[in-house]
């Protein structure tokens, strides 16, 4: 490999929400923790992306930027490349943060009281939205079968078909259950919400996380009428960990939808930082060859990990995911509760991962912890020894405490 994604950075003094010594015992009590959980990666930047944002800060002027026609003719190219999606520059609205654009999706098509669609399991800032915004939540969770997630197309229906039912929230690829959904499947959800007037907000923060033979399919691209019924929430930030700049590209084809989106961000006064907009251009026009090594090196991470639970810890399930760097672990063989297996996790195996529960409000998550495998090979076997260590000497307690 030309890039090396095996080496160890240390974070822990970048002031990281995840690294940082006093955030760790801030969070879980604990100091000596490995942090697996928040969804950044370990990885340096491509290099291409850090030049040029150590070329911009040589520059010394840090003033007000805009949104250049260099930085939106990158994304449109980027998104022609990748997808095969042919956007238009003028489609692109720049948000500091894809939250920042879901929040205001919810605000412009559902009123207080009315109802959003999520799919749970989900990325949990999703709860957020809606309650602290005044609407309602209905649930459509999604269904395991042998491991792997599909959606309840029937029950969606009846949701949508509520007319106090505004709009859905569509996490493309799937965060934290891994699914890059198929052509039909989405073609399915968009028949069923336009049909019924209920608008779809598509976050496809990681679009560009796909493993292959997996593509990641578009929503507004499957049609024109697809495009004129969806806003999509885009963003280098996942793909080339760039969260720290803080800069997303809601593109945003119909010019209805989009007048009213710019009206709702107006107040707010948003323009790109200018090391973010230097690091988007980077990332779309010179980052694409150390892309491809990043998604070889998480490809064979996912499958490290379905090897060590096969041979360490064969009660946990785990199917491999097709997209994101997120390992969603089922631990309900062991027969925690929720607080038992959060307890191993933290002071037992001294590794935080992502609690399984907050990602579900009915109990989707219970028995699951959402493991980060976007850091060097090393590092993931260290947090994965951790837990199975911590399996073992649950399991010998357990035994212990069970005989006659």
């Amino acid at each position: 490999m030309k890039y090396d994604f095996d080496e160890m950075i240390d974070r822990t003094q970048a002031a990281s929400i995840k690294w940082a010594a006093e955030q760790r015992e801030r969070m879980f009590g604990e100091k000596d923790i490995l942090p697996m959980g928040i969804a950044d990666m370990d990885f340096k930047a491509a290099p291409a992306v850090a030049r040029a944002v150590q070329e911009r800060a040589a520059h010394e002027t840090y003033g007000y930027c805009y949104a250049s026609d260099e930085y939106l003719q990158a994304c449109v190219d980027w998104q022609r490349r990748r997808n095969g999606w042919e956007i238009r520059p003028e489609w692109i609205v720049y948000t500091p943060g894809v939250n920042m654009a879901l929040v205001c999706a919810i605000e412009m098509y559902a009123a207080r009281g009315e109802q959003v669609i999520i799919q749970s399991p989900v990325y949990y800032p999703y709860y957020d939205y809606v309650e602290k915004t005044g609407r309602k939540i209905v649930l459509n969770p999604l269904v395991r079968k042998n491991g792997r997630y599909e959606i309840n197309f029937e029950q969606l229906e009846e949701l949508a078909a509520d007319p106090k039912t505004k709009i859905m929230l569509l996490c493309s690829p799937h965060n934290p259950v891994g699914r890059a959904w198929t052509r039909e499947e989405l073609e399915r959800v968009g028949r069923i919400c336009i049909d019924r007037g209920v608008m779809i907000a598509v976050d496809e923060i990681h679009s560009d996380l796909v493993y292959e033979p997996r593509r990641h399919v578009p929503f507004a691209a499957i049609s024109e009428e697809f495009a004129a019924h969806s806003i999509i929430c885009t963003s280098p930030s996942k793909t080339f960990n760039l969260a720290g700049l803080l800069v997303s590209d809601i593109i945003i084809p119909d010019d209805r939808i989009r007048a009213a989106f710019q009206e709702k961000m107006e107040p707010y006064y948003l323009w790109p930082g200018c090391f973010g907009a230097a690091a988007q251009i980077a990332a779309y026009t010179e980052g694409e060859e150390w892309l491809e090594e990043l998604l070889a090196y998480l490809k064979g991470n996912a499958r490290f990990i379905a090897d060590f639970i096969r041979e360490r810890m064969p009660r946990v399930k785990y199917t491999v995911p097709e997209a994101t760097y997120l390992a969603w672990l089922d631990f309900g063989d062991y027969g925690m509760s929720r607080e038992e297996l959060w307890n191993l996790m933290i002071h037992e195996a001294r590794v935080a991962t992502d609690n399984g529960p907050k990602f579900g409000l009915q109990g989707e998550g219970d028995g699951f912890q959402r493991l980060n495998f976007a850091c060097s090979r090393k590092r993931l076997e260290e947090g994965l020894v951790r837990i199975a260590d911590a399996l073992d000497r649950h399991e010998v307690s357990f035994s212990g405490n069970n005989k006659d």
